[in-house]
């Protein structure tokens, strides 16, 4: 039973829903500081660039939010 310690387990479900709360922020915060609607201009205008950006920006900030979280 070492193996399923609920405190960790808790822990990382606490932490994995707080990185994903600031994920979804910071993603907000992009789509207002651009010009355009990004949603908009990836799913109706299909422009592949904006969302390789998109999800290239989602990728570095999960990375940097794990990196903080995991120390």
């Amino acid at each position: 039973m070492e193996y399923l310690n609920f405190k960790l387990i808790a822990s990382s479900v606490i932490y994995s829903v707080l990185g994903i709360i600031i994920l979804v922020i910071s993603f907000v915060v992009i789509e207002k500081l651009t010009p355009r609607m990004l949603w908009k201009e990836i799913i109706e205008e299909h422009n592949t660039a904006l969302a390789i950006m998109a999800a290239a920006f989602m990728i570095a900030v999960a990375l940097i939010i794990s990196s903080a979280i995991h120390g």
